[in-house]
C-alpha cells in the first residue's frame, strides 16, 4: 500500500466514510472498552489531528484516547513497552490498526480469564491469496481449481488480551512475533478461536474489498446490531 500510504499513516485509511482505526475502535466500544492508548509513528500527528476534529465537530464516539509518541522506527515491542506506564490495569488487549472483525470482545476476555495464561491471541482461518489447484495423485491430471478458499490453519487476527505480567516477555529490539513465541514456549499463550468474519487490509484491493463489505452487509459493523452480549 506504498502509494496509498505516501501521504497518510495506514490506520487512517478510509473504509467507507471513516478511517479502519476508527471501525477497530468502534469495535471494542460496542463491548464497553472504551479507553485507548495509540502508540503514534509514521505520521502520527495527521490522527491525532483526525480525533481532534471529531471533536470540534462534535461528532465524537465515546473513546477515551491517550496519544504516545513512541518513534519512527520503533519495534512493535517496544512501542508496547513505551505505554507500560499508561497500562494502569492487570489486563490489557492489543491489536493491530489494519484489521477487523465481528469478534465479541467480551467472549474473548472471559475465554482468556478462563484460560489463566499469560497471554491470548484470536485465531482466525485466512483466505488464500491465491488459487488452489487440485490433481489427480496418479494422472497428474488438473481436476479443479479452487479460487482462494479459506485455509484450514490458523492465524493471529490480531485481537489480542494480556496480564500485565506478560510485559516481561516484550523486548524493545523484537517484534511481538518473538514476545508470542517465547510465551508459547513456557506455556502462557492460549488461542481464542473465532470462526466469524475477519479481515485485513494489507493490499490497495484489500481496501477496495473492504469498501465493497461495508457498502453491502458491513459483517463487522456490530455496533450496528440491536443486541450486546452481556
Amino acid at each position: 500500500m506504498r502509494e496509498d500510504t505516501e501521504f497518510r499513516p495506514k490506520p487512517l485509511m478510509a473504509v467507507g466514510e471513516k478511517p479502519i482505526l476508527w471501525h477497530i475502535m468502534k469495535i471494542y466500544s460496542h463491548y464497553g472498552y472504551n479507553k485507548f492508548i495509540l502508540p503514534l509513528g509514521y505520521k502520527g500527528e495527521m490522527i491525532k489531528d483526525y480525533f481532534s476534529s471529531q471533536v470540534k465537530s462534535k461528532t465524537i464516539d465515546k473513546f477515551l484516547i491517550n496519544f504516545i509518541d513512541t518513534g519512527l522506527e520503533s519495534t512493535i515491542g517496544e512501542r508496547i513497552l513505551r505505554v507500560k506506564k499508561f497500562i494502569t490495569d492487570n489486563e490489557f488487549m492489543v491489536t493491530y490498526g489494519d484489521g477487523v472483525a465481528d469478534v465479541d470482545i467480551k467472549d474473548l476476555v472471559r475465554f482468556h480469564r478462563q484460560q489463566g495464561t499469560l497471554g491470548t491471541i484470536t485465531g482466525v482461518h485466512p483466505y488464500s491469496k491465491y488459487g488452489l489447484v487440485k490433481i489427480d495423485s496418479k494422472s497428474k491430471l488438473v481436476t479443479a481449481f479452487d479460487q482462494k478458499p479459506l485455509l484450514k490453519d490458523y492465524i493471529s487476527g490480531g485481537f489480542m488480551v494480556f496480564n500485565k505480567q506478560a510485559l516481561n516477555y516484550f523486548n524493545s529490539q523484537e517484534t511481538d512475533d518473538m514476545a508470542l513465541k517465547k510465551m508459547a514456549q513456557a506455556g502462557q499463550l492460549s488461542m481464542y478461536e473465532h470462526k466469524g468474519f475477519w479481515k485485513a487490509m494489507d493490499t490497495h484491493r484489500e481496501m477496495e474489498e473492504l469498501n465493497q463489505l461495508w457498502n453491502q452487509d458491513r459483517p463487522w459493523a456490530i455496533w450496528e446490531k440491536n443486541k450486546t452480549k452481556k
